[in-house]
């Protein structure tokens, strides 16, 4: 009984009572259906793997008689005792397999397989197989072939097919097996099928009397409450002595209605006392309305407030801030135009004013009202009529306010001017007195946006400074993260942006300097350097980049502000030029010591023998040619030196002719071939190579290529000189079969000292400096030299100069003009230095005309324009001077291209640059100082150095 007190009393214990007994028979009846299928398939099973074992085991044995027939039948056939072993090895298969087929028969049909295997056994190995064999092994084949075809061939073939047989019924009996299995489980899907139409049956019942119980007392109890909100009375058919939610809510409801009607009467004694409080409540919204717009109003100010504060506090850019203020204040004040105008900087922000209006505002900056403002330093309104541009489509007289407002900054200066304008609504002294506030922000927020810029300019500046240092230099802080750093150690580190390295932490910045150095030490050094002692000296240390072998030498300094620490500043300066003079000084100062001493030691060793020995004239002789040698060759060490310091001090002089490379060529040749164990060959593809040039000068540039390619083949072989023309120049090549140069080593071939570090090359001595010479004369004659080299085959060094050409006639080729030679005019009043300087241009192949008036050489030059001058500034009194001339020859364009070369004794380099000149001489110089220069332009200024000389017989 209390257990069906229980679920009467609940509605939701109710539901779960029928949807959890319904969930459970259907889960036991699904289990039970699960649990037969499940039961029929291991049956199945079962049975399918014993009749599969017998088959096997079957299938075992007479394939064991299968091998004994075959084995016997070919031991007879080819008397192979193998065969017949295997085939007597069969039995005890066989009867093995028997034994286990025994084990697993459990139907008499079972036991008469088993018996005929066991009996067709006997039969054949122990009654027949034995005397075959016997038979055989007696006579024969032909001994046994009768009894065979008589009594032992129909019982095999009998056994065979009964065999044959016994397979085929086991297939059939696992074909039944199968059938079973397939009906029964059709007869269990039947059966889930009942089951779940049931189911369904039995859930439709259930809603239905779950639908009557609960759903039809809700829509009565929905009925009465409508009755009642009709105000009729409502009648509840719902069972009182029901102990569930729905009875519970039927008494709830009954007392509910009863108290309603009780509380009816109250109400409306409450009506007419509310009616009369409504009234006052009237008075009172209408008060709190017009409270609500105030504070509505100060909500929208304070908002306005916040956005002008936001404004002119969250940005630092001058035109957004001066935008900001102006718009704002305009919104705060209700103005409709409005302007502010910084004085010093004359920047300004505008709302609703035309570009027009800006700049009559600016025209009119110190005058008027703006004038006012800026003597009074104090806000005024002021009242005007409005323009027709202002009234717009308004009619009548209508007058507008402008409020001027100064900005002041902390000095009382006035910083910027606002102007405000409104139609038809005055300021009032409230709008004054708060935009009085507002300009002392503004005032606020302009100097801070002063201070920033400034700031700003200062750190681009320090910026700039930095990035014009040629030393890398880094600020890092205690923690080792970099603060600062300048273009150039960003350039070290191999970075494009500085702003990379900003922020980068100690670990991720010394592992980018880790993998560019060589050195393993760099970090620990650096992390000595910046956790040293404050007062621990200055520290430094040197480490080489990997790709470019740069040689970096770094300081450390601490940094403080004040008395504390800051971090420290690292420098990083390129110390590669440095490095690599002194080692170039200290392997020449190895090199000349070699290089000196040697001969020495040969010329003091044989002048002592000679002065301590009595010697043979013939001995004698040989130890003075050897002496003799020797001191040449101290002698053309000791001339290398002077002229690198003559070219280095740009005091070497070349007396320059035209001279004909080709016999140059045959006697460097000629003498080398003298001491040289190598075959050197000479080939020209033209019968003359005449340049401009110092034929001593130049031998010297042929005979140290020879001479650096003779050393650089010591194993002997053919060095071949190649002479040929092309485009106006001269090449010569000199080109060896030695070791080759690397190819590192190229580009510091012709500096001076260098020399290719390599192990080949230590025993063939040297100073470094020839080939350095090689490339100051080659430059100095207006030339240039390159080299191509394979390492350990070989090396071409390539010099072009410009060609002269000559005609067939042994002079001069004629010009277009029909001139003998470039003709060069000079203008001096001077006749003692004209006369030297005509002596010196004629000699070196130029036509000479010289004239002492700059009125004459004007009208001369206009008539036949020479193609270069020569011009003196300083001309006789009261005739035009240098600087009038040239004015006119660059002001007239068929004459303003002539080359003109100024000789003076006044030093106003800048002013003949200016107007034109190509070179300026200060006197006194070298006159062939101003004939290779005048040379050096003609031939380079599109000539291509077609110069007539007279040719040679």
């Amino acid at each position: 009984m209390k257990f069906k007190n229980y679920f009467k009393k609940s509605l939701a214990r109710q539901v779960l009572l029928i949807m959890g007994s319904s969930i459970i028979i259907f889960i036991v009846c699904v289990g039970a259906l699960f649990y037969i299928l499940q039961q029929l398939n291991q049956d199945f099973i079962q049975t399918r793997n014993e009749i599969k074992e017998k088959q096997n085991l079957i299938s075992d044995i007479y394939e064991a008689y299968d091998t004994t027939f075959l084995n016997i039948r070919g031991y007879i056939a080819f008397d192979n005792l193998e065969l017949k072993e295997s085939a007597i090895e069969q039995e005890e298969i066989i009867r093995k397999k028997a034994k286990e087929l025994k084990q697993i028969t459990n139907t008499a049909k079972d036991q008469v397989i088993y018996q005929d295997i066991i009996d067709f056994a006997d039969f054949y190995y122990i009654n027949t197989l034995p005397g075959r064999i016997a038979d055989f092994e007696k006579g024969g084949k032909q001994a046994i072939a009768e009894k065979v075809t008589a009594s032992d061939t129909p019982r095999v073939n009998s056994f065979r097919e009964n065999n044959v047989l016994v397979m085929k019924e086991m297939d059939d009996e696992l074909e039944d097996n199968l059938s079973k299995l397939t009906k029964r489980q059709s007869n269990v899907q039947i059966a889930a099928v009942v089951l779940f139409f049931i189911f369904f049956i039995f859930m439709q019942y259930s809603i239905r009397v779950f639908l009557r119980n609960i759903g039809r007392p809700l829509a009565d109890l929905s009925i009465a409450a409508n009755e009642i909100i009709a105000g009729r009375d409502a009648v509840i058919t719902l069972d009182s002595n029901r102990m569930d939610e729905l009875g519970t809510l039927s008494n709830a409801f009954t007392k509910m209605v009863a108290s309603v009607q009780e509380k009816e009467q109250d109400l409306l004694a409450h009506n007419e006392e509310l009616v009369a409080q409504q009234d006052e409540l009237h008075s009172q919204q209408d008060q709190l309305q017009e409270t609500l717009e105030i504070l509505t109003d100060n909500e929208q100010m304070l908002k306005r407030r916040n956005e002008f504060i936001n404004g002119i506090s969250t940005s630092l850019d001058q035109a957004e801030v001066l935008q900001s203020i102006v718009e704002n204040m305009c919104n705060i004040i209700s103005a409709e135009r409005g302007i502010i105008f910084l004085i010093k900087e004359e920047a300004f922000a505008v709302f609703g004013i035309s570009d027009y209006g800006v700049k009559q505002f600016q025209m009119n900056l110190n005058s008027g009202l703006n004038q006012r403002l800026k003597t009074t330093k104090r806000p005024f309104t002021f009242k005007r009529e409005q323009d027709n541009v202002e009234k717009g489509y308004h009619e009548g007289t209508n007058y507008s306010y402008d409020l001027y407002l100064p900005v002041l900054n902390a000095y009382q200066e006035i910083e910027a001017i606002m102007v405000f304008s409104r139609y038809g609504d005055q300021f009032t002294e409230k709008n004054i007195d708060e935009c009085v506030t507002l300009a002392k922000q503004i005032g606020i927020s302009l100097e801070k946006i002063r201070l920033y810029e400034q700031s700003e300019a200062n750190s681009r500046l320090n910026q700039d400074i930095l990035n014009t240092v040629q030393e890398g230099i880094q600020l890092v802080d205690n923690n080792g993260e970099i603060v600062h750093v300048n273009r150039k150690f960003a350039e070290i580190l191999g970075k494009e942006n500085i702003n990379e390295l900003v922020g980068m932490s100690w670990e991720r910045w010394t592992a980018l300097v880790t993998e560019q150095v060589v050195e393993d030490n760099v970090v620990d050094n650096l992390r000595e350097s910046i956790h040293s002692p404050e007062e621990q000296e200055d520290q430094s240390f040197i480490y080489q980049k990997k790709d470019s072998k740069q040689v970096i030498k770094v300081y450390c300094k601490k940094l403080k502000l004040g008395d504390e620490a800051y971090g420290t500043v690292i420098v990083h300066r390129d110390i590669t030029k440095e490095y690599e003079v002194d080692q170039m000084k200290s392997e020449f100062v190895s090199t000349v010591s070699h290089e000196l001493r040697t001969p020495l030691a040969s010329v003091l060793g044989f002048t002592e023998l000679m002065l301590n020995r009595e010697l043979k004239p013939e001995r004698k002789t040989k130890y003075l040619q050897t002496i003799y040698n020797e001191a040449k060759r101290l002698t053309a060490l000791i001339n290398d030196f002077l002229d690198v310091q003559r070219m280095e001090s740009g005091k070497q002089t070349y007396e320059k002719k035209y001279i004909d490379l080709l016999p140059v060529l045959k006697k460097t040749i000629e003498h080398q071939e003298i001491h040289a164990a190598h075959t050197i060959t000479f080939t020209a593809d033209m019968e003359e190579a005449v340049i401009m040039g110092d034929r001593v000068k130049v031998e010297q540039v042929f005979t140290n290529l020879l001479n650096n390619s003779i050393k650089y083949s010591p194993n002997g072989g053919e060095i071949h000189v190649k002479v040929s023309s092309t485009e106006g120049r001269i090449k010569v090549a000199v080109i060896d079969h030695g070791l080759g140069i690397p190819k590192d080593a190229l580009p510091n071939l012709f500096q001076k000292f260098y020399r290719v570090d390599n192990s080949d090359r230590r025993r063939i001595g040297g100073t470094g400096l020839g080939l350095s010479i090689v490339e100051e004369i080659v430059k100095a004659h207006g030339g240039s030299i390159t080299v191509e080299s394979v390492y350990g085959e070989g090396s071409t060094f390539t010099i072009e100069f410009p060609k002269v050409v000559v005609s067939p006639t042994g002079k001069p080729a004629a010009r277009d003009d029909h001139t003998l030679s470039y003709s060069i005019m000079v203008i001096e009043d001077d006749l003692s230095l004209a006369e030297l300087l005509n002596h010196e241009l004629q000699d070196s192949g130029f036509q000479v005309t010289h004239v002492k008036s700059g009125t004459t050489a004007w009208e001369m030059i206009q008539q036949v324009p020479p193609d270069a001058i020569v011009l003196d500034i300083m001309l006789e009194e009261g005739d035009m001077d240098g600087w009038a001339l040239m004015q006119k020859l660059k002001e007239n364009p068929q004459l303003k291209d002539l080359p003109i070369f100024i000789s003076t004794a006044l030093d106003e380099k800048e002013r003949g640059f200016s107007l034109g000149a190509k070179d300026y001489l200060v006197k006194p110089y070298q006159p062939s100082q101003l004939s290779k220069m005048i040379l050096h332009t003609l031939l380079s200024n599109g000539k291509r150095g077609q110069i007539m000389v007279p040719q040679r017989d």
